[in-house]
């Protein structure tokens, strides 16, 4: 059953542009629209996630989508936006970046369904790499004019008196690659959209013309807004650099606390863009908000949805666990089962002193807190500290006669000391 894509992106605050007449193509029967995603890495970032969930949003619509590798665009450097070129790729790069990128949508998208409307993976190298210069300006070039070229956004930016740079030719033709790609998809598999930011309108509607001109066919464009912050700042940036999706690059827990420390305004937009969550639910989960927004409802829910979504339930779990640790009541047991990275995780930008296992049998609580570590001044300081109760050991209050031991030890390595409820230190036994 087809159910109306661009009303449910309506809703979402999911739409920027259409085309006239995309809607009712759309609502006639099943149609196939394609994505492109940049293969520089063999990982997707956060900045993805919105041409992802309109994948996904179109194949739950009763649609087909076709993610797009730009295998041949990506060793070329997209002008919209960019300023400088991108690095060639060699194949074998390309073809595990391919892989790694498709693991990672088929969070979002089925793949592997028998149904018509399964989504594909398609890498534009595959039909560009044969493709010869002479065979391009012949069979595409001569269909779009320079004027129409240079009346893009894209490149007026590029080439405007304010960029030093100027654009390449190799830049500048970009948008007809794109536009082939449009065109070639159209012939082999009957795909009559192509959705992206609001930044590719202009990469599209060359598509959507060199459809028209050469296929004597319709295609259409629709984009979303691009995404910013009600503070200013970039989003999908942390102090980190991208967030991106691989684990590997940006841990569960720290995508967790991204989305964790969105502020209201933006919960409340992410919420509708970033999940599957209905218009009901939603709006069920902001009034509760509303009336105690100091819980933090509407950014943990987020949180859970896309933590979930991105990397697993378990993995969601463990982040949300630590997230807590420092608060909990249970602190000394619930710290050890966190493995080493999410330790390291929470705990990042916390002063540490390493010391060896033969010292630590000898440390006492002066020792700890600055004769061996410098963590305060002076040994007076610590005296001091451990006279007020104002020190513990892995969250447990502890006196100046109390002895470290390898009892103490979390991961076997590390022993968390506090001084009050803001000062955190760590000790590394090594």
């Amino acid at each position: 059953m087809i159910k109306n894509f661009v009303e449910e992106l309506q809703w979402r605050g999911m739409v920027h542009q259409t085309m006239p007449g995309a809607e009712e193509h759309l609502m006639e029967a099943m149609r196939s629209a394609y994505i492109g995603f940049d293969p520089t890495a063999d990982s997707l970032h956060i900045g993805n996630l919105v041409p992802i969930m309109l994948l996904a949003h179109y194949q739950r619509c009763g649609h087909k989508p076709f993610a797009l590798v730009g295998g041949a665009t990506g060793m070329i450097g997209d002008p919209s936006g960019k300023s400088s070129e991108r690095n060639l790729l060699d194949e074998k790069t390309l073809r595990h970046n391919q892989e790694a990128i498709k693991n990672q949508l088929a969070h979002f998208l089925d793949f592997e369904s028998d149904t018509a409307n399964a989504a594909e993976l398609v890498n534009n190298y595959d039909w560009m790499k044969e493709f010869s210069f002479l065979e391009f300006i012949r069979d595409v070039g001569k269909h779009i004019t320079v004027n129409y070229m240079m009346a893009k956004d894209s490149v007026k930016n590029r080439i405007s008196s304010e960029s030093s740079d100027g654009m390449s030719f190799t830049e500048f033709t970009y948008q007809l690659v794109q536009g082939y790609d449009f065109l070639h998809l159209y012939r082999a598999n009957d795909c009559t959209i192509q959705m992206g930011g609001s930044d590719q309108w202009g990469n599209i509607t060359t598509g959507t013309e060199l459809i028209r001109r050469i296929a004597q066919g319709k295609g259409f464009a629709i984009t979303c807004p691009l995404i910013t912050k009600s503070d200013g700042s970039k989003f999908g940036k942390s102090e980190g650099g991208n967030v991106w999706l691989d684990a590997n690059r940006t841990s569960p827990y720290k995508f967790y606390q991204y989305w964790l420390n969105s502020s209201d305004e933006d919960a409340k937009k992410y919420i509708k863009i970033f999940t599957f969550l209905t218009q009901e639910e939603i709006e069920d989960i902001v009034k509760m908000h509303q009336e105690a927004p100091h819980q933090r409802g509407l950014q943990k829910r987020l949180a859970e949805e896309i933590t979930t979504m991105v990397h697993s339930k378990a993995d969601f779990e463990n982040a949300e666990k630590a997230s807590n640790i420092l608060f909990s009541k249970t602190f000394k047991a619930d710290i050890k089962t966190l493995d080493e990275k999410t330790f390291l995780d929470v705990f990042e930008g916390v002063p540490q002193a390493e010391i060896s296992k033969d010292e630590l049998s000898q440390l006492d609580m002066i020792g700890a807190l600055a004769a061996k570590t410098n963590f305060l001044g002076s040994n007076s300081e610590a005296r001091r500290a451990l006279k007020e109760n104002a020190v513990s050991v892995n969250k447990e209050k502890v006196k100046e006669d109390y002895q470290l031991s390898e009892d103490d030890l979390i991961n076997d390595t590390y022993i968390i000391l506090n001084k009050g409820r803001r000062n955190t230190y760590v000790i590394k036994v090594v």
